[in-house]
């Protein structure tokens, strides 16, 4: 036992002497600022000579002091625990946050793309369908009045009409022809000479449209829906012209 308190002695003076180093150490640079310089070795015999050996410490209270020591060092192990399990979580959400962003804003991009695509493909056909329809038109307009004949009632001319003048544009034309001529295709105004449906003045401007303008009421709507769509930009233009001047 005696042998076992010696050990102890030893090993825990030796402890206190190798701290009494770091305190010597600091308490000889406040020695020289406060111009009382102690030498090193000096400072070291006193500090191991005045320190309290563990050994000299009560067995109960060693323990505790211990215990106290190990309890320290187990929170400080737990603080720096949770702060890196914090940052990891936060580092962890951070990523995941970007990757969701980064997820929703290619979503976005894809569903734009669509879109854009489908207004594309929308735009294209409704196109398409005009050029179509326009084709179309222009391929009645252009068969109208091929088998010409001799005498047209005023429904018959009117049908003419109606296939060849655009639906939302032939009340408007119809409008002025009934002001112009009532619809007879061989009206001739007595003190100008305009001639026709829509009275060209003079008459043989129709002639653009077909030889037969005098006779054939298709060439006179055709000759008269070029010069609307020319002057006015189509028949409702004209017709709005008409009604503020009474002529067009």
């Amino acid at each position: 036992m005696l042998e076992g308190n010696r050990v102890s002695r030893i090993s825990v003076r030796g402890f206190a002497v190798a701290s009494a180093t770091a305190v010597t150490t600091v308490g000889a640079v406040v020695g020289v600022a406060s111009g009382n310089p102690q030498s090193p070795s000096d400072n070291l015999e006193t500090t191991a000579a005045d320190a309290t050996l563990l050994a000299d410490v009560p067995m109960g209270q060693q323990a505790q002091v211990q215990v106290s020591s190990l309890a320290e060092q187990a929170d400080a192990q737990a603080a720096v625990a949770d702060a890196t399990a914090k940052k990891a979580a936060e580092e962890d959400a951070r990523l995941k946050a970007a990757k969701t962003a980064e997820s929703k804003k290619a979503a976005a991009d894809a569903k734009a793309e669509e879109e854009r695509e489908a207004k594309e493909r929308a735009e294209k056909e409704r196109k398409e369908k005009e050029a179509r329809e326009r084709a179309s038109r222009d391929s009645a307009r252009d068969s109208v009045g091929l088998t010409a004949k001799s005498s047209y009632t005023v429904a018959e001319v009117q049908a003419l009409a109606r296939q060849i003048i655009p639906a939302d544009q032939f009340q408007c034309f119809s409008n002025i022809v009934q002001h112009e001529s009532t619809w007879n295709y061989l009206a001739v105004n007595q003190s100008s000479g305009a001639y026709g449906l829509v009275q060209a003045l003079p008459g043989t401007k129709m002639s653009s449209a077909g030889a037969d303008w005098r006779t054939n009421p298709a060439t006179q709507i055709k000759w008269g829906l070029s010069y609307m769509n020319e002057r006015y930009d189509g028949p409702c233009g004209a017709w709005t012209f008409w009604q503020a001047n009474r002529w067009y």
